[in-house]
Order: structure tokens, then sequence, then C-alpha cells
């Protein structure tokens, strides 16, 4: 079903233009995203694969390909080395197909189901860099400091985007190719 219907072609468009708007905002809105101490996360490729799954209805994309792929685009470009992205994004992808089946299906409980996904996200991913010597602030600090403005960035992109990428996915639906 995947392949006949035109979610082939928003889903993967999508998914770049998230990729490509997490790397600019960061840059773009350095002076705010990275203000000492606070450091805020951009993470619009998860806003993406989780709300995808949420509206694929019956089309069932395949997330956790894309998410490796998206896991490895992220590793290459930003850290130069396969690592922690391409295990996280499908970890994801997964957390959000588990939590999904413990609550109804609307606004706030994909928005409870999406903050905890952020909230693993970043964890793990402070996690893997205190074990390996890159992180050296403690977890507090990390909790109050990143995590918390993380949460509140990407709580506002889910508010904003929710709707707009619900009609997106709707209309794709609705227009299915023979």
């Amino acid at each position: 079903m995947y392949r006949l219907s035109r979610i082939r072609f928003l889903f993967p468009i999508g998914l770049f233009i998230a990729f490509f708007l997490d790397g600019s905002f960061s840059k773009v809105f350095a002076n705010q995203f990275f203000s000492f101490p606070y450091t805020m996360v951009s993470q619009l490729v998860l806003l993406w694969l989780v709300l995808a799954y949420f509206f694929e209805a019956d089309i069932k994309i395949p997330l956790y390909g894309f998410a490796v792929i998206v896991g490895a685009l992220t590793d290459l470009y930003y850290a130069g080395v396969f690592g922690l992205f391409i295990v996280l994004y499908p970890l994801m992808v997964w957390v959000t197909k588990s939590l999904a089946g413990l609550f109804n299906e609307n606004f706030f409980n994909t928005m409870i189901i999406f903050f905890i996904d952020v909230c693993v996200f970043q964890l793990l991913n402070y996690w893997a860099y205190l074990i390996i010597g890159i992180a050296h602030v403690n977890f507090g600090s990390f909790l109050l400091y990143t995590l918390a403005p993380t949460l509140a960035l990407n709580l506002v992109y889910f508010v904003l985007l929710y709707w707009p990428i619900n009609t997106l996915f709707t209309k794709a639906l609705a227009k299915k190719r023979s």
C-alpha cells in the first residue's frame, strides 16, 4: 500500500526537510538555542517520525528503515562517523509504537508520547556522551539547562506543526494513486 500512495513522496521529502531544518535552526538561532548555560536541541526529525506513525493510517510507512537512514545521515553529517543516532532514531520509533498501544489516539496523548520520546532520546544521548567522556555536566544541570529547554522548544514545534502535518498526510492519503 505504501508504494501506491503519495506518502511515498511526501514522507521522505518531509524527513529531509526536517533534517535540514534541525541543522539550519541550530545555526541561525544559535544565540537563542545555545545561550549559556541553556541549550535547546531542535528535534524536528523526531517529530516527523512520531507524527508519521500516528498519521500513516493503513499505509504503514517503513519507519524503521527511514529512521536508520536519517540516523546514519545525522551521524555522518554532524559527527563524521556512525554512532548514536543510527541507533536512537529507530529506537524512538519502537518506543513510539510501544507507547501508542497504551494510549487512545488524540492530540494530547500524541503530545505526551512525543514528550516521552524527546526525554528518552535526550537522556540516552546524554548518558552515551557521559560514558565516552564528551559530556562533563552533572545530571541535575543536564535536566535544568538542557532537557527542560529542549522539551519546551520541541513542544512548541509540536503544537505549531501537529495540524499542518496532519493536513498534509490527510490530503496525501485521500489521493491514492491507482
